[in-house]
């Protein structure tokens, strides 16, 4: 009897493994949800739009934007990481997911091993802006005034781990500043206050900074990157305008839930490839001041090794500033 169970539960194992190729070769065969963890009309809500609108084409069925915010990026993130790994619930995010691995004491996910990167998108760097008829000439006085202020200077955020917040955290830092960051529920509120002079102050990603800055509805001081930026050539980089050293790198990647079959990986990696050699979707990039990763630096080998660094640089950076997000 012993050995008729054996066989029997044998050939249930073989069964399931036989199925998983035939699973994986039918994928995709319905809708795809693509999760945003911040706010409708913010920057990662435009590259995922751009994106996803492109693997619908390739992959012959619709990839739904779905925009789930809250704490930081960290809602998003994890319903991506506790969803069927079955590649149906995909998660776009940038370099806040790897920092808040140690800006948040209690997330119901391991940042490190909940999920499988699909390749980076995009890189550009942050554009510090202000309120319109803010008094400050140039970027070096927006420093000194900002100093000056002390915590009477209101920042602006996407919420605490958000791209915003952690370029504002390493400005205070870099500067001194004791200003007074504003947490809002996605980039897209924070900058709707800005343009409307009800904060004074964000540190904002290129896609979503550029747009106003060009349209004379905030007033841009400088930008986060090693050089210029092309779309705002006029502005400065934090490190001509003083402060030496300051770097702040944002970027996009596409992930799915750990567990994933590799067949169905490659499919999604393939079709991600597509959409980045899309001129008109690197055009789009360039339109709003951020680029796409040279092709060797966007696989997802070259973005698991990306996202393991950040993992450790996040890790030293909060150690040694002692900020945690709020419990």
């Amino acid at each position: 009897m012993t050995s008729i169970w054996k066989t029997l539960a044998a050939a249930a194992v073989g069964l399931a493994l036989s199925a998983a190729p035939s699973l994986a070769q039918s994928y995709p065969d319905r809708v795809i949800t693509l999760i945003v963890p911040y706010s409708a009309g913010g920057p990662s809500d435009l590259i995922a739009r751009l994106v996803g609108e492109s693997l619908s084409k390739t992959l012959g069925q619709q990839v739904v934007i779905e925009n789930v915010t809250g704490a930081g990026g960290t809602l998003g993130a994890s319903r991506v990481a506790r969803s069927d790994p079955d590649g149906y619930t995909l998660l776009i995010h940038h370099i806040a997911l790897p920092a808040s691995a140690s800006l948040y004491d209690k997330l119901n996910y391991d940042t490190a091993t909940a999920f499988e990167p699909l390749g980076l998108i995009n890189t550009g760097p942050m554009v510090l802006a202000t309120k319109p008829g803010y008094e400050a000439k140039d970027a070096q006085a927006l420093i000194a005034k900002i100093k000056a202020d002390g915590a009477n200077t209101t920042v602006g955020n996407a919420g605490v781990g958000s791209n915003a917040h952690l370029c504002a955290s390493l400005l205070q830092r870099a500067t001194g500043a004791n200003f007074t960051q504003v947490p809002y529920r996605g980039t897209g509120p924070a900058m709707t206050d800005l343009i409307a002079g009800q904060i004074d102050m964000m540190c904002d990603q290129s896609t979503n900074a550029v747009p106003p800055v060009l349209a004379n509805k905030i007033k841009g001081f400088a930008v986060s990157s090693k050089e210029r930026l092309p779309a705002l050539k006029d502005l400065p980089t934090l490190d001509e305008a003083g402060l030496k050293g300051f770097e702040f790198v944002v970027w996009h990647g596409l992930y799915a839930p750990k567990g994933t079959p590799k067949e169905v990986l490659g499919k999604l990696s393939e079709a991600l490839e597509v959409a980045l050699k899309d001129p008109k979707i690197v055009s789009r990039f360039a339109d709003v001041g951020t680029t796409v990763f040279p092709e060797q630096e966007r696989t997802p080998e070259a973005h698991k090794a990306r996202f393991e660094k950040e993992l450790e640089t996040w890790k030293k950076v909060f150690a040694e500033s002692g900020d945690k997000a709020p419990k």
